[in-house]
């Protein structure tokens, strides 16, 4: 919320010496936050001029250019400085108008600086400027004229105070409880709050005038959550506009500080009560409107075109605006156009109405159409400012527009009075930890607008009506350390209740981020969202079609759905840091997939309403209606893993690297992986591999096809590997197993085995295990070779081998026979044989 301070001072009284920063402290302390501050976009020499004489010259491109001699200084009759020859190719002035003149040295927004420069064989020095170069508007059909401002300055009269250029406003962010902070209206109170200033609600400077006669019929057969979906609703009318009348400048300075432009004089005085009182207005052309108004849900099929030239389906929840013809207007997000104001409108009816919250945050965003009505309707809108603010329009509207106040109108009231809220007195400074005075309580509630009454050991306070975010005990005591100072609550650290803490998932999901954080790899986290390309790439192994969730409202059109893999993400990150020169990585993610099965339908039309919990049925039925989500563990590794240096060449990244971290992860859990040659769609075959935990698979490794890595612009060799981490930690030890330290040396034998090619090492290496016995401390594959000197089709695996035994020092006998044993029991399983 922009607030230009100007606009603040008429409602709450400012100091002489007010700064922007001393404006966002005070605010700041009764809990907004600092955005920013926004000055005058025009600096430099801005005046009054009047054109003494133009002269006008054909050029050859066809354009018609005017060499004006024009007064900048009240001296031009004998000052050469105090008049200028300025080039200008508008035509919308004669002699004697009074303009704006910049001069050299000025800048106008853009930035756009003025100087003098050779143009059309002239030196024009400075240039008369228009309404849209001076960010007054969007007009740019000539030179902004004064007088149609209804202005007669003195030539030379400093332009930028004359037309409010010189504005300042302070920016803060408004959080959506506190919608009543959307107007100037609020933040006065607010500030007022904040430094004990006097404060003048602009709602009570409006004497509403009796309006009757328009028919308004409210007819909502389906409210959203019971409540119907407008709470008040008034009109009025205004007769004899000129709606072609610019907007006056202080007018058009604030809405641009503000950050609205101006549209046109209708528009604008709507807008400006809009961010004046918090109500949002909007105006129809009254001509245009067939009989009365109704105010009800979209018929099935019903179709609009809004202010926007947009045709759009309607909703049968959407909450419309009608007449006789049909609907003319979204109620609360945007008007028709059937029914626009334009340069031709004399008669205008105003319509100011409370709509219901829930009702208008749903049409905008079926609609994706936000806008400023919207925001402050789903915040909720004061019901009982909305009388004034119609009268506010209807006083502006005859004020700058010429126009008539017209008896027609109509009121159509059914708000209710905020219900009484019962705090017990001890609870602000139970729950606060400052020792409130009863005084204090009561003060703070009553400054915000609430009536206070004290009944026994509580407090009955009834919020004020534009306060719809005090709805309980805890929401009031916020309000009395807010007004009171945040800077009285102290600071005391909580003690955790015993017997609390991490779930076992919870501590073993760290212990796996940590295992891998430690080993050198970096922890990322990718969107959700990728493409259907992308989750049929990763989202099965042999590439059938797998269902996915796809968005109804995606962020990015190019990613619809929602992620079978974490392989993907990895990919677009690795991609993204390769492009910008970081080339050699070792990521990994934890996070869910979403795993929805073939022909179930999942969701629900059903919302609980956010202010309760949900009772137990309605929570599983919400559990039901989503697809599984498990935890996975991503893993890439991509450029080298060791830097080339002084004799030591450079170590790729490869399928061994995501092997390791797998082994890591494992570890962090007591979990034993092993693995298992397998193949997958989109990685290399025989550089792939199943990872299993016992004889269950839960993961895969392996390096990328190369025209994979390829076509995302990754080198050559990525490894990647994913591994489910709920079946993972499921499977891990419930207490890590831990075996005592043998104080005998270890035998170390290497064991090579010819075998046929196709038979997988993992599987030979099970069989040396199985057949070693428990002597073997541990086997590994140190080699595989294929070559010279072994049979045809077949390949010599080469295993390092450690014996140990608990009691005594094993002798070279007793090892040779354990690995007798594996030789043994992996020629009876492969036909292995002992390479010479």
């Amino acid at each position: 919320m922009r607030v230009p301070l100007s606009w603040l001072g008429e409602f709450v009284d400012l100091p002489g010496d007010v700064s922007l920063e001393g404006v966002h402290a005070a605010l700041v302390s009764v809990g907004f936050e600092e955005e920013d501050v926004h000055v005058g976009d025009v600096t430099g020499p801005l005046v009054v001029g009047q054109v003494l004489e133009f002269t006008p010259e054909p050029q050859k491109n066809g354009k018609t250019i005017n060499w004006c001699q024009v007064a900048v200084g009240p001296n031009a009759a004998t000052e050469p400085d105090d008049v200028r020859g300025i080039v200008c190719g508008a035509h919308n002035f004669v002699v004697g108008d009074k303009v704006v003149v910049s001069l050299p040295g000025a800048v106008l927004p853009g930035p756009f600086p003025i100087a003098a420069r050779k143009t059309y064989g002239h030196v024009s020095d400075g240039m008369i400027a228009s309404t849209r170069e001076l960010g007054l508007g969007d007009e740019h059909d000539g030179i902004l004229v004064l007088s149609s401002l209804g202005l007669d300055p003195e030539v030379g009269t400093d332009a930028i105070a004359l037309l409010g250029l010189d504005e300042a406003a302070v920016e803060i962010n408004v959080t959506p409880d506190r919608g009543y902070a959307f107007s100037i209206r609020g933040v006065a109170r607010e500030y007022s709050h904040a430094t004990g200033a006097t404060f003048r609600d602009p709602a009570s400077l409006v004497s509403p005038t009796p309006s009757t006669g328009f028919s308004v019929v409210v007819d909502d057969q389906a409210p959203v959550r019971d409540r119907v979906g407008v709470q008040t609703f008034t009109t009025k009318v205004v007769r004899g506009i000129d709606a072609t009348r610019p907007t006056p400048p202080w007018l058009a300075s604030r809405l641009r500080l503000a950050g609205v432009r101006s549209i046109s004089l209708p528009v604008d005085v709507t807008n400006y009560v809009m961010f004046e009182l918090g109500q949002p207005i909007h105006g129809y052309d009254l001509h245009k409107v067939s009989g009365g108004l109704s105010v009800r849900r979209a018929a099935p099929g019903e179709r609009l075109e809004t202010l926007d030239g947009q045709v759009r389906d309607l909703h049968p929840e959407d909450l419309v605006i009608a007449d006789e013809s049909g609907a003319v207007g979204l109620a609360g997000v945007m008007g028709g156009a059937s029914t626009e104001i334009g340069e031709g409108t004399t008669d205008v009816l105003i319509e100011a109405a409370t709509f219901d919250p829930t009702s208008v945050a749903r049409t905008a965003r079926r609609h994706k159409l936000p806008s400023e009505a919207s925001k402050r309707f789903e915040r909720g809108v004061d019901p009982q400012v909305a009388e004034a603010a119609a009268q506010r329009v209807v006083d502006l509207l005859v004020e700058l527009a010429g126009g008539t106040a017209d008896t027609l109108g109509s009121r159509w009231d059914a708000s209710s009075t905020p219900e009484t809220i019962t705090l017990p007195v001890h609870r602000p400074a139970s729950l606060m930890g400052v020792d409130y005075t009863d005084d204090e309580v009561s003060a703070a509630l009553s400054a915000i607008g609430a009536r206070v009454e004290r009944a026994g050991d509580d407090w009955l306070v009834t919020p004020p009506t534009w306060r719809t975010d005090l709805v309980d005990p805890a929401s009031l005591v916020e309000e009395v350390a807010r007004i009171t100072g945040y800077d009285r609550i102290p600071s005391v650290l909580p003690v955790a209740p015993a017997g609390r803490g991490l779930s076992r998932d919870q501590q073993l999901r760290r212990q796996v981020s940590n295992g891998l954080a430690a080993s050198g790899s970096t922890e990322v986290a990718a969107y959700p969202f990728v493409s259907s390309a992308q989750n049929a790439a990763f989202g099965s192994a042999d590439g059938t079609a797998s269902p996915a969730i796809r968005l109804a409202n995606p962020l990015d059109s190019s990613a619809p759905e929602l992620r079978r893999s974490l392989v993907p993400g990895l990919l677009d990150i690795a991609r993204r840091n390769v492009g910008r020169g970081l080339v050699d990585l070792s990521l990994f993610e934890v996070g869910t997939v979403f795993l929805p099965s073939e022909g179930v339908t999942y969701g629900s039309d059903e919302v609980p309403f956010g202010a309760a919990r949900p009772d137990d049925a309605t929570l599983v039925a919400l559990a039901e209606a989503l697809p599984p989500q498990p935890r996975h563990l991503g893993l890439l590794a991509v450029g080298t893993t060791i830097d080339r240096a002084p004799g030591q060449p450079a170590v790729a990244a490869s399928l061994a690297d995501v092997l390791d971290a797998v082994r890591v992860a494992a570890a962090s859990v007591a979990a034993d992986v092993s693995f298992r040659q397998a193949r997958h769609v989109s990685l290399h075959p025989g550089r792939t591999a199943e990872v299993l935990v016992g004889d269950e698979v839960v993961g895969i490794a392996g390096e990328l096809l190369p025209s994979v890595a390829s076509d995302l612009d990754l080198p050559r060799v990525v490894a990647v590997a994913e591994l489910d981490l709920d079946r993972l930690l499921s499977l891990a030890a419930v207490e890590p197993s831990t075996s005592a330290l043998s104080s005998y040396p270890a035998a170390t034998q290497d064991l090579s085995l010819v075998v046929g090619v196709d038979v997988p090492a993992g599987d030979v290496l099970a069989a040396v295990r199985d057949g070693a016995g428990p002597l073997l401390e541990s086997a590994r594959l140190v080699d595989d070779y294929r070559g010279a000197g072994l049979p045809d089709a077949s390949k010599s695996l080469t295993f390092a081998l450690r014996f140990r035994a608990d009691d005594r020092t094993l002798t070279a006998a007793e090892a040779s026979e354990a690995k007798s044993g594996s030789v043994r029991l992996a020629g009876e399983r492969f036909g292995a044989a002992l390479r010479d």
